[in-house]
């Protein structure tokens, strides 16, 4: 037995595989890439014994060994290939219990492999309230490999199911026939031109291969294998050719005859006493949630409660947060001796602490609620019935999961593009979601929001700001779908784009999974993100406090000669502006003001605007920065929002911030690309810089001309 074994868990979607995982790792997870592979790993450590740990590996979940998008492919890559870093020692194969046949197709496939595997049923619960008694005793010997009982949700079983882990450790167990024998099937059994070996033969003797069903998956899937080079693959085509081998044919002679066998086991191994034509609760409920008018109803009415939640509950939070940092920002500046030092950690650190900590409520409160719809059952749902509205936009019930995730961030949902199988709609899909408003826009729009809407009610029962929110997110969906209408004109293909959906049972949410993934959302967002708008924040301090030659100290004497008699508070206020406008901070924003002036804003919001290019959340940090440096000494103990509503135009002498404003920058926002991560994310999916700059050019052009349509309209 290994030091550190390797456990893969290989499963259907919505078997509880990824619930067993996290029972298996809890907090020991991370997050990197296959070998070789550009595609999301999750990998983590769990403890088999006091002295043994394993590494687990979560697959993607499929449906069987063919795939058929790119990450379903990495399956059968590792699974079958024993040189790979991630084969397993064993497979942990997990089952939905209530769904039994189809479950055991996979299972089957990976067991003829050859991979020492162990049988996990799952969601027996589930199948209970289904009437179905699954026998794990039967199963195991009808199978001739070791069966475990276990509940994924509560943890229940994972003793037994580590000590039939070790077990196929120590001494694997492996079934002595294959469950489906390739070389029974009469048409590969059968002589081509009067050869007397045979194409498993000879794929077998070509390849030092001893399994048939290895040899018969090299012979089928040999170019999407990285393992095989180029030689080994022209071979296996010319093996084909040779024997007139049909693939698809072949494919569904397996699958039709593994039902066969599959059917006899479940006979044996489960009793099902429900009424024959009985539709479970979950079905239903399904009448109404996917009904073609009240399922459209029901999901407007869900994002509306999630968006009142965000401003309602998050709110006090929020300002709560922002008065301790202002607090704290005053009580340093009085406590600690004048000088630069003082002010790096006041004006540049703490402002840049400050506007990570402050949006970390509505952030979480964001997470929480999608974890919470998609634990539930309830995004699968949305899948299905978007895809009726989808197909009209040249995508598939697929493309929602990208672009509900886009909600949180677009680097992951655009690599959660991969499931969808048509190239055309994957393409499509990858350069519309940055057009869904993520998380990094939420501390954008919160600000402003709160600057120009009025915290009322509507009818008693909706906030204005919760409204203007969800307005925001919604005008980023309609233009994820009109851009996307367009690029299905534009990407002609002949394509066919199929769309495949079960629906899981409904379920309450798991809380301690629940509260991993609000965890981890909000670690990666203070953790990555506030990396870089403190170092950013920092880097404006020292631009905005430093400028060229003596042109901040001759500002500051200029302003005292033609200020003599004034109070010492607007003497100050007014050094502070025209030190920081003498800057280079100034002179970089004064450079660029001249583009952005027809929308509406100054030189403070151009250099905001530039270094959010890195991201956008940096945009409400670098304006926190900008005006610590500007605010003089009457504004230490003020907070962001009220440092950004006593801003003044210099020309109209008015609030800067206007609702012509604030609109203009929440419309720019919706659709600026504004993320180095997102660009370098679609190059790598796309593997080249075209689609990339299509992305960021149609994007910095639509931004730039609603930015401009808005704030003419308004002002």
């Amino acid at each position: 037995m290994e030091t550190s074994p390797v456990l893969a868990l290989v499963g259907n979607p919505n078997a509880g595989k990824s619930s067993l995982f996290n029972q298996l790792t809890g907090l020991r997870q991370k997050t990197g890439n296959f070998p070789g592979v550009t595609m999301d790993k999750k990998s983590g450590t769990a403890s088999l014994t006091p002295q043994l740990e394993a590494t687990v590996v979560d697959l993607p979940g499929v449906y069987s060994i063919y795939p058929k998008s790119p990450d379903e492919q990495i399956v059968t890559d590792i699974l079958a290939n024993p040189a790979h870093p991630d084969y397993p020692d064993v497979a942990v194969v997990v089952l939905d219990a209530s769904n039994l046949r189809r479950n055991l197709l996979l299972f089957t496939q990976v067991m003829d492999l050859r991979v020492p595997v162990v049988l996990v049923l799952n969601m027996l619960d589930v199948a209970r309230q289904q009437q179905q008694e699954v026998n794990a005793v039967r199963l195991s010997m009808r199978l001739g490999i070791p069966v475990v009982r276990v509940n994924a949700r509560t943890g229940d079983g994972m003793d037994l199911l580590k000590k039939a882990i070790i077990q196929q450790l120590e001494e694997p167990v492996l079934s002595e026939t294959l469950f489906f024998d390739p070389q029974t099937d009469p048409v590969l059994a059968e002589s081509v031109h009067g050869e007397q070996v045979g194409l498993l033969e000879e794929t077998k003797q070509r390849y030092n291969l001893t399994n048939n069903y290895l040899a018969l998956q090299y012979v089928i899937q040999h170019d999407g294998f990285t393992f095989l080079n180029r030689p080994q693959r022209e071979g296996l085509d010319e093996l084909i050719a040779k024997y007139e081998f049909s693939e698809p044919a072949f494919q569904v002679r397996e699958t039709i005859r593994r039902y066969e066998l599959i059917s006899g086991v479940v006979t044996d191994a489960v009793t099902d006493s429900r009424p024959v034509g009985q539709s479970t609760w979950s079905q239903r409920i399904d009448r109404v949630l996917l009904h073609p008018i009240w399922g459209y109803v029901i999901f407007t009415l869900i994002l509306l409660l999630v968006f009142q939640a965000i401003f309602s509950w998050a709110t006090p939070l929020v300002d709560a947060i922002d008065e301790g940092v202002a607090w704290l920002n005053g009580s340093l500046k009085d406590g600690l001796p004048d000088g630069p030092l003082t002010d790096l950690l006041t004006d540049g650190v703490l402002a840049g602490i400050g506007s990570i900590l402050v949006f970390v409520p509505p952030i979480g409160l964001l997470f929480l609620l999608i974890s919470l719809l998609e634990e539930s059952g309830y995004m699968s749902r949305v899948m299905v019935l978007m895809d009726r509205i989808m197909r009209k936009f040249g995508l598939n019930g697929r493309s929602v999961v990208p672009l509900i995730s886009g909600a949180a961030c677009a680097v992951p949902a655009i690599m959660a593009t991969r499931a969808i199988g048509s190239r055309r709609d994957r393409l499509i899909t990858i350069l519309v979601t940055p057009l869904m408003s993520c998380s990094a826009r939420l501390p954008i729009y919160t600000i402003l929001i709160a600057l120009v809407v009025p915290d009322r009610r509507v009818l008693g029962l909706f906030n204005m700001q919760g409204l203007a929110l969800m307005s925001l997110y919604l005008l980023g969906l309609v233009s994820a779908l009109a851009a996307a209408w367009v690029f299905k004109k534009i990407l002609k293909t002949k394509e066919r784009s199929l769309f495949v959906m079960e629906l899981p049972t409904f379920k309450w949410p798991r809380w301690n999974h629940v509260g991993l993934t609000v965890w981890e959302s909000v670690r990666s967002f203070v953790w990555e993100a506030g990396r870089v708008i403190l170092a950013i924040s920092i880097v404006l301090w020292v631009l905005g406090s430093y400028g060229p030659g003596t042109q901040m100290d001759d500002a500051e004497t200029q302003v005292r000669s033609s200020m003599v008699g004034k109070p010492s508070d607007q003497i100050e206020n007014a050094i502070a502006a025209q030190r920081l406008e003498s800057s280079y901070a100034g002179h970089f924003g004064h450079f660029i003001e001249p583009a952005i002036k027809p929308l509406g804003y100054d030189w403070k919001i151009g250099v905001a605007l530039l270094a959010s290019f890195a991201a956008r959340e940096v945009f409400v940090g670098t304006m926190s920065t900008i005006y610590s440096l500007g605010a003089g000494d009457t504004g230490d103990d003020t907070t962001i929002r009220q440092r950004l509503k006593a801003e003044r135009n210099p020309d109209t002498g008015g609030p800067m911030y206007t609702p012509a404003v604030a609109w203009s920058l929440l419309v720019f926002y919706v659709f600026a690309m504004m993320c180095m991560s997102t660009i370098a994310t679609t190059y790598r999916e796309t593997k080249g810089w075209t689609w990339p700059m299509v992305q960021l050019g149609y994007m910095s052009v639509l931004a730039y001309a609603s930015a401009l349509i808005t704030y003419l309209v308004l002002r």
